[in-house]
């Protein structure tokens, strides 16, 4: 079957695969149409939840923008997605990869220079750009103004928002994951928080969050990347950049955005 009637097949049906608990590299790896996996039959993928709207756990199952797309690379493979949950430190820096945890990373990772010394990047599938959130009626020019007002922001740790904040003199207030960081702005630990524009689109969606709106855009040039380990799979990459390809050329990728974000930005 071709990729684009492959791709067509499983939409609407890629949504959803079960969380696994790492296992390590015991098992021997074994080749599938030129990419290496490290668990027969499945495409093992690293995550860190929650971090909706690429992924998040819903009725036992994990969701998202970032599942579906790695669903259709693991569909082209004739094999079956798992995920395994782990800290985001060990996905930026390749570790999980090394020790064959997981045969591709999909966390909503942005691609960094530094990352990139060791992991291999795909394309980039994802234009994205950092929101602050604070109360309604509250604006801010820039991070600098939030800075001179002296408001308490907070970021998730190890993640570029955070980065750019420290770029521009901001002692940011850290959390472990993108749901601490959410409930520190409501129980009032900061005054507002900065992280991924999709993501903060994602809260304001919530009736819960409908005292808070975005404050900010801040646009920092950032393209989001899926990861494979560093010179080890060149099939697997190729694969998953043909998806993304495949997926922007068939309209695949517009339902993807539609589905899980919103209108899709012209020129994406």
């Amino acid at each position: 079957m071709s990729l684009r009637r492959r791709l067509a097949a499983c939409a609407g049906l890629c949504a959803t695969a079960l969380i696994v608990t790492a296992c390590g590299s015991g098992n021997k790896e074994v080749t599938v149409q030129g990419a290496k996996l490290v668990k027969k039959g499945h495409l093992t993928t690293c995550t860190h939840l929650p971090y909706p709207p690429f992924q998040s756990a819903q009725g036992g199952k994990v969701v998202g923008f970032d599942i579906d797309l790695i669903d259709m690379v693991a569909k082209k493979l004739g094999v079956t997605q798992q995920l395994i949950d782990t800290p985001f430190e060990t996905i930026k820096t390749g570790s999980a990869l090394n020790a064959g945890k997981c045969d591709v990373a999909a966390a909503g990772m942005t691609i960094t220079a530094d990352r990139a010394k060791f992991i291999d990047y795909s394309k980039p599938y994802f234009d994205a750009t950092q929101a602050v959130m604070a109360k309604k009626g509250t604006t801010f020019a820039s991070l600098e103004d939030v800075k001179a007002k002296k408001l308490k922001l907070g970021a998730q740790a190890q993640t570029t928002s955070e980065d750019y904040a420290h770029g521009k003199g901001i002692d940011t207030k850290s959390f472990k994951d993108s749901a601490s960081l959410l409930n520190g702005l409501r129980s009032g630990q900061i005054d507002a928080l900065i992280a991924d524009y999709p993501v903060v689109q994602g809260w304001l969606k919530d009736p819960a969050n409908s005292k808070y709106a975005v404050a900010a855009n801040i646009n920092t040039g950032e393209q989001l990347g899926y990861a494979v380990r560093k010179g080890h799979n060149p099939k697997l990459l190729a694969m998953i950049n043909q998806v993304i390809d495949q997926t922007k050329q068939d309209g695949e990728y517009k339902k993807l955005y539609e589905k899980w974000i919103g209108p899709l930005p012209a020129g994406s």
